[in-house]
């Protein structure tokens, strides 16, 4: 018997259908269960009520220690009281003004001085802005058309980064995308003397962390050989670090991994949910960033301005990637180890701070989604086709309470597969 009762979620799937008579499909983007990704749907919170550190509720009252940390931007708890006290503050003085706040002028410094490869910084309200205005820089610095891409690549919603056979994406949205293998620079050679040099940047992220699969960690050796090709081409190396920025290195990502970007992507850890993002990049591509044509309604917010500062602040006198690394690998063997004594082959992939889980007896990840279907219902939030996320208010007993509820989880589906003892 399982000794974490079932949740129910009454009034959340009220306040879901609500959501659904006026939003299509009740809810966008990677939560929309329209995707498949939340089976059975049952077993879901949809809607949240309140959060606090590293814990939300839902509308039933229900608690969710949470592991998939609003996708990434809370970083260092929900309501932190630091980064929220900062923003609180800077609204009474002034938020979005028709000449720029100096929080700006002091927020680009800030990064220049936090990222390693940062000559200059430009901001945005979100991931997908920041990937687009630098393929945008990239093509006006060098006056070629392609990007090169990884495979299983994420980079945003703009047209640019979808692909071919996406709703409403036409041929020419993505005609110029070339899409190749992790890890194979012959080919990454062969597809550049097909393009007939034609080529304006390579954009990745740090390491292959997509979705339903296992996450591929990229070696040094691996991105200097990336570097010194796009050198070679004079391309520019863009790094896509929305989702693992200030996780493995508060020097960015290209820092941990021993190289130096061209440009660099930041935006969900940036200001631990206050809604911004920032490119960094090298002088040599200053002058063209100044030349884009690439603006937008609240960009000059002071109160996301202010968040990110005391955000970086707080992550440095924290340390976050080691606490991330020490929590992170503390957590995934005690999830091995509950797994492993219920018959279980859990497979875990990528850095600790943002983990990859897949129960391995199943190829076609059912039973992996019923296993975490079983945590969410007993209060530990995950998901089934992302990689997770560390914050920095995790404790010691919040990862002793993940682990019992997963082992009880993995015990509850372990008693409705008898045929896996077999």
């Amino acid at each position: 018997m399982s000794k974490y009762p079932e949740y129910s979620h009454v009034k959340s799937h009220e306040w879901f259908d609500r959501a659904r008579a006026v939003i299509p499909a009740g809810v966008y983007g990677h939560l929309g269960p329209s995707e498949g990704l939340f089976l059975p749907l049952n077993k879901w919170p949809l809607i949240a009520s309140k959060a606090k550190g590293t814990y939300f509720w839902d509308m039933d009252g229900n608690r969710y220690l949470d592991l998939m940390c609003a996708y990434g931007p809370n970083v260092l708890g929900y309501c932190d009281p630091d980064v929220d006290k900062a923003a609180i503050e800077q609204l009474s003085i002034a938020n979005c003004t028709t000449a720029p706040s100096y929080k700006m002028v002091e927020c680009a410094e800030k990064l220049v001085d936090t990222v390693a490869m940062a000559d200059w910084a430009f901001f945005m309200k979100n991931g997908t802005d920041a990937t687009t205005f630098s393929v945008m820089l990239s093509r006006a610095h060098t006056g070629k058309r392609k990007i090169f891409f990884l495979r299983n690549y994420y980079h945003g919603n703009d047209p640019w980064a979808m692909r071919a056979d996406y709703p409403g994406i036409l041929p020419e949205d993505v005609a110029h995308n070339v899409v190749l293998p992790w890890f194979d620079m012959e080919a990454m050679e062969k597809a550049y003397d097909a393009c007939n040099g034609d080529v304006a940047a390579l954009i990745a992220q740090p390491y292959d962390h997509g979705n339903f699969f296992d996450n591929r960690v990229a070696s040094k050796e691996y991105w200097q050989g990336v570097r010194e090709f796009c050198d070679k081409h004079h391309m520019l190396l863009i790094i896509d670090d929305v989702r693992a920025g200030f996780r493995l290195d508060l020097a960015g990502s290209d820092h941990y991994y021993g190289f130096k970007a061209d440009l660099i992507c930041f935006c969900k850890a940036l200001a631990n949910g206050y809604n911004m993002s920032a490119v960094c990049g090298r002088e040599e591509f200053k002058a063209t960033a100044a030349s884009l044509s690439f603006t937008g309604s609240y960009w000059m917010s002071a109160e996301p301005f202010a968040a990110c500062i005391a955000c970086l602040d707080k992550m440095k006198r924290l340390d976050t990637p080691a606490l991330f690394r020490r929590l992170g690998t503390k957590l995934t063997d005690g999830f091995k180890e509950a797994a492993k004594a219920h018959g279980f082959d859990l497979v875990v992939s990528g850095e600790p701070a943002l983990f990859y889980l897949r129960i391995a007896n199943d190829d076609s990840l059912m039973l992996h989604q019923e296993w975490v279907a079983e945590c969410v219902s007993r209060g530990l939030f995950l998901a089934s086709h992302h990689n997770h996320f560390i914050n920095a208010a995790l404790t010691d007993e919040d990862i002793a309470l993940a682990v019992d509820i997963a082992d009880d989880a993995f015990g509850v589906v372990e008693k409705r597969h008898p045929e896996l003892k077999g």
